[in-house]
C-alpha cells in the first residue's frame, strides 16, 4: 500500500507532472510516428512485391509536427528531386516504376528533374495518386506511362509562381500595362533603364 502511495505522490507533484507532459507531448507522438513508418514501409514492400516493381513514395501533406501541434506545410523540393533521382538510377532498366504521389506541388525545377528521370525511365511506369498532385505533383504525373487514380482523386493545373503570384497573372499585367505604370511589391514605381 506504501508504494502505491508513493506512486500517486510521485505522479501529482510539479516533477511528476512535468515528466507526464514530456511523455505526452514528445514520447508518444515518437512512438506513433516510428509506428506508421512501419506500417508504411510494409505496405511499399507488398505493393512493390505484388507488382514485381520499385515503388517511390512522394507524399506531401498537411501534418501536425508532434511538439505542440504546429502544422507543417511541405511541398516538392530539391531534396525530394535528389531523393527520387537517387531511387531512380539504382532501379534496374529492367524494373517497373510505380510513383506514389500525393502532393500540392512545389518547386519547378524539382518537379521538372523528376518528371524527366520519370520519362527516361525505360521500363513502364506508373504514377498512383490516391488523393490529389496539384500543379508540380500533376506535371510528374503526366511524365508517366500511366495514371491510376482514386475514384475522387484530382490532378490540378500546372500553375508556375513567380513571387506570391501566378506567372500568367505577372505576364497579363504585363501585357495590359505599360512598365512604367507597374508597381513592385513594396508600392513603388519601377524606373525604366
Amino acid at each position: 500500500m506504501l508504494s502505491v502511495k508513493r506512486f500517486f505522490k510521485a505522479i501529482f507533484s510539479w516533477r511528476g507532472f512535468v515528466a507526464l507532459l514530456f511523455v505526452l507531448f514528445f514520447v508518444v507522438p515518437v512512438i506513433q510516428s516510428v509506428r506508421i513508418e512501419a506500417l508504411r514501409d510494409n505496405a511499399i514492400r507488398t505493393l512493390e512485391k505484388n507488382r514485381g516493381s520499385r515503388v517511390i513514395v512522394l507524399i506531401h501533406r498537411q501534418e501536425s509536427v508532434n511538439v505542440l501541434g504546429i502544422p507543417v506545410v511541405r511541398y516538392i523540393n530539391i531534396d525530394d528531386s535528389e531523393d527520387v533521382l537517387r531511387a531512380i538510377r539504382l532501379t534496374d532498366k529492367k524494373t517497373p516504376l510505380d510513383l506514389v504521389l500525393h502532393t500540392p506541388g512545389g518547386l519547378v525545377l524539382a518537379a521538372s528533374q523528376i518528371a524527366k528521370a520519370i520519362k527516361r525511365h525505360p521500363a513502364k511506369t506508373t504514377v498512383f495518386v490516391p488523393h490529389y498532385a496539384m500543379s508540380g505533383g500533376t506535371l510528374i504525373a503526366l511524365a508517366a506511362n500511366e495514371i491510376v487514380m482514386d475514384a475522387n482523386a484530382v490532378l490540378g493545373p500546372i500553375d508556375p509562381q513567380l513571387g506570391d503570384f501566378p506567372a500568367a497573372s505577372v505576364l497579363t499585367v504585363l501585357e495590359k500595362k505599360p512598365i512604367d505604370k507597374i508597381d513592385d511589391r513594396h508600392g513603388r514605381r519601377s524606373s525604366k533603364t
